[in-house]
């Protein structure tokens, strides 16, 4: 049995995790969550670490592929995430495929367009979606048994885009609760309510209550 003052620490044998991303914002976000539990999370930037191809079906899946290749190839715990927006009336698409909806390089404009396209015949109580995030955390490549923090930020597709900030699909998803979309909301806003934000608090509290 393990003795209660077993220190946290030691369940990951390091206090340094190695993050499957090279998002600098990403990069910020999850450091923030990390620490108050006196961990530090490293880019994998550092190790030269290209990314991995996404090949899998569903989010956890694909955060998986990215976590035990940054495992493998670091020789630390790792961190990766994977998230997308699910529309109802398109049966959960783009989901996993969110990233790839559209030419990444035309920005927002064109992943709004082609949604909305998709969407042009929908009727308005098929306009629900949600964002939802997986992000995973391995302790090492062989690990058999991830903690896995999820989170899902509910949403309706408006008709129009609104808003300069954010990127992807934020200006189409709107909030009834706070009356906009999430390109209308500030970056510390967005980080309150985010998929990937309550993901990340979901991941850190289970590992604090380790």
């Amino acid at each position: 049995m393990r003795p209660k003052n077993y220190p946290k620490k030691f369940l990951l044998m390091t206090n340094k995790i190695v993050l499957a991303s090279n998002n600098e914002n990403k990069i910020r976000e999850v450091r923030h969550f990390f620490e108050p539990l006196s961990i530090e999370v490293v880019p994998q930037a550092l190790f030269q670490l290209p990314a991995v191809e996404e090949t899998a079906l569903t989010f956890v899946e694909n955060a998986l592929i990215k976590a035990r290749n940054a495992c493998q190839a670091t020789g630390l715990p790792a961190i990766a995430d994977d998230s997308g927006l699910e529309v109802d009336a398109l049966n959960g698409k783009p989901g996993v495929h969110s990233a790839r909806f559209a030419n990444a390089q035309l920005g927002s404009k064109e992943y709004c367009r082609r949604l909305l396209e998709a969407l042009i015949n929908a009727p308005p109580e098929k306009r629900t979606a949600r964002y939802r995030s997986v992000i995973v955390l391995l302790r090492h490549t062989e690990d058999p048994s991830p903690i896995i923090g999820q989170g899902v930020w509910e949403g309706i597709i408006a008709h129009t885009p609104t808003g300069v900030n954010g990127f992807g699909f934020d200006p189409v998803f709107f909030l009834p609760n706070q009356h906009c979309t999430v390109a209308q909301l500030t970056l510390e806003e967005k980080n309150k309510l985010s998929h990937r934000g309550l993901a990340l608090r979901d991941l850190v509290r289970q590992i604090a209550s380790l």
